[in-house]
C-alpha cells in the first residue's frame, strides 16, 4: 500500500512538473534517482534491420575512423532501440537484465544528427523518446575525459552507458555490480550488431575518468557508474 501511494504521488509530481515546463525522466520505479530534462524529443520508429544475424556477426568489427557526414534521427533511434528498446508488453527489453530490473541508462552525447540539436540526452525506453539534459557540443570534453581517444571526438554521437547500482542492490546485494556490468556487455553487443547492420561504425571504450564523465553528463548520484562509451559514426 505504501509503495502504491508513493507511486501515485510521484506520478502526480511528474504531471505538475510537466505542466510547469520541467520534465522528469523517471527511472524504473519509486525511490530511484531521477534525471531532470529540459525537453523531450519523440524518436521515429526504428528501421527494420534486414541483415541476417550470421552476416552481422561476421562483419562486426571495432571501427575507430568515421566520415564527417551526420547520422539520421532514424538511425539513432534504431541503435537506441537495439540497446534498450522494449520488446514485450511486460516491459522486457532487447538486452537481458537480472530480475528484469534494468539498472542501466543510456546517455546520448550528440554532435551531428540531422534534426537534433547538439547536446546531452538520456534515452527513455518506455516512451522511445530522448530527454534533453544539457544543450551544447560536449564531444571534445568527452574525448579528454576518455584519455583523449580521438575517435570519441570524431563521432557523430557517443552513447554513454551508466549503471545505477541501487536498482539492483536490494535484491542482489554484493553481486549487484557484477550483474550491472554483465548487462552493459549485453547492451554493448547489441549496439555493435545494430551499427553493423546499418553500415555505421562503433567501438567499445572502457578507458575514461569516471568522475569527469559524470560531470560532463550532469550526473550527481553517487552510486551512478559510467560503464561504457560507444562513439558512433559513418564508416
Amino acid at each position: 500500500m505504501k509503495r502504491r501511494m508513493v507511486a501515485v504521488l510521484l506520478t502526480a509530481l511528474a504531471l505538475v512538473t510537466t505542466a510547469l515546463g520541467v520534465g522528469w525522466y523517471m527511472l524504473s520505479g519509486p525511490g530511484e534517482p531521477q534525471i531532470p530534462v529540459k525537453a523531450r524529443v519523440k524518436l521515429p520508429k526504428p528501421v527494420r534491420m534486414d541483415m541476417p544475424l550470421s552476416e552481422a556477426l561476421e562483419k562486426r568489427r571495432s571501427i575507430r575512423k568515421y566520415r564527417p557526414e551526420p547520422l539520421t534521427l532514424r538511425e539513432l533511434s534504431t541503435v537506441l532501440w537495439a540497446a534498450q528498446g522494449i520488446t514485450d508488453p511486460r516491459g522486457f527489453r532487447t538486452a537481458p537484465s537480472a530480475g528484469a530490473l534494468y539498472p542501466l541508462r543510456v546517455f546520448v552525447v550528440v554532435k551531428n544528427v540531422k534534426g537534433l540539436e547538439p547536446g546531452i540526452y538520456v534515452y527513455d525506453p518506455k516512451t522511445h523518446t530522448l530527454g534533453l539534459v544539457k544543450r551544447g557540443d560536449f564531444h571534445l570534453q568527452l574525448q579528454r575525459a576518455c584519455l583523449d581517444q580521438e575517435w570519441v571526438g570524431q563521432a557523430a554521437v557517443n552513447l554513454v552507458i551508466v549503471g545505477y547500482e541501487r536498482v539492483l542492490r536490494p535484491r542482489y546485494g554484493d553481486r549487484s555490480f557484477r550483474y550491472m556490468a554483465l548487462e552493459a556487455g549485453h547492451v554493448g553487443q547489441n549496439v555493435y550488431l545494430a551499427c553493423t547492420a546499418l553500415g555505421l561504425g562503433t567501438v567499445a571504450v572502457g578507458a575514461f575518468h569516471d568522475e569527469e564523465v559524470k560531470r560532463i553528463l550532469g550526473i550527481r548520484a553517487e552510486d551512478a557508474v559510467p560503464l561504457y562509451v560507444f562513439p558512433i559514426g559513418r564508416r
